[in-house]
């Protein structure tokens, strides 16, 4: 489906924000954080990933916050990364970390590159690099599975993946993880060729199935960016997987500022906090600019019946 399709879907739907909110980030300088992480607990204390950024440049540093008198600031001794998007999962008990690295491109002058990169650690603070991902893929997650396996999510650009299409793939443990693995990941069959799509944060829903948040987006005709929250669920044996869903859009939002006036309408999925009371806060970075989390109906419910 197109993404006019799922966004007319979305809006005939009876949607529900149940709360709104802006985070506040001190400490930084006066720079904007936004493309946050959900919270994460790393020694008994919450701490959220964002990424940090002067308004009017691209390059990134990505910081560890601890939340003090409702505002976040930067973890005292915690690592610093030259990242954007970060994100995290947990596999084999331990922390593992990541985001996309900026640098030089290989044959084209004056022009930049990007990878994923991979660290894990017991803790934030024992973070070490151990996988960087294809040149030219952002988007690229693991997830644990219930018997211990991990499940690859890629996102290739170009000649197989179009402006980015997401593929799903298996490995027995991560010293299987390869740039061979990840090329020859199948792809889903989602996104039209003119639009474009990614995994952000993967979880493990109580059917064994893989529960897919997302972020899908295209250009409208004055080459402006339109991003918009969803999630999808995979049967990781099977490769079977669900219609995406849009969960949000800009105007479920807040008001604030944008990064330039192509970014406006552009919501990216951070990570999702799931309740039992059948509610889910959904943090994402808005517009370029800020971080923001809205109270949701728990979209992954329906996705394990």
């Amino acid at each position: 489906m197109s993404v006019e399709e799922l966004l007319i879907n979305y809006r005939n739907n009876q949607r529900v924000i149940f709360k709104k909110e802006k985070l506040t980030f001190k400490g930084v300088n006066d720079k904007d954080v936004y493309n946050i992480t959900a919270p994460f607990q790393d020694n008994g204390e919450w701490v959220i990933a964002g990424r940090v950024e002067s308004r009017d440049s691209e390059h990134s540093q990505v910081v560890f916050f601890v939340n003090r008198n409702d505002a976040w600031i930067p973890r005292q001794s915690a690592p610093v990364f030259e990242l954007q998007d970060p994100f995290f999962t947990k596999i084999g008990g331990q922390l593992i970390f990541g985001g996309v690295e900026i640098f030089p491109h290989p044959t084209v002058q004056n022009s930049l590159s990007w990878r994923t990169v991979f660290y894990h650690g017991n803790t934030i603070g024992e973070l070490e690099r151990f996988f960087e991902g294809p040149d030219g893929m952002k988007d690229l997650r693991l997830i644990e599975l219930t018997d211990g396996s991990v499940g690859i999510f890629t996102r290739p650009q170009g000649e197989k993946g179009e402006r980015g299409k997401i593929g799903f793939t298996k490995i027995d443990s991560l010293k299987d993880l390869s740039i061979n693995v990840i090329n020859e990941a199948p792809l889903f069959d989602q996104f039209l060729d003119d639009e474009w799509g990614g995994a952000n944060e993967v979880h493990l829903l109580s059917n064994g199935m893989l529960g897919v948040l997302g972020h899908i987006a295209r250009f409208d005709k004055e080459g402006n960016r339109h991003y918009y929250s969803m999630v999808f669920k995979v049967n990781p044996e099977t490769r079977d997987y669900s219609n995406m869903q849009i969960i949000a859009e800009r105007a479920d939002f807040l008001e604030g500022p944008s990064k330039r006036p192509d970014l406006v309408d552009v919501v990216f999925s951070g990570g999702l906090i799931r309740y039992p009371n059948g509610k889910a806060e959904l943090y994402a970075g808005i517009s370029d600019a800020t971080a923001q989390k809205i109270t949701i109906p728990d979209p992954f419910t329906q996705l394990e019946n």
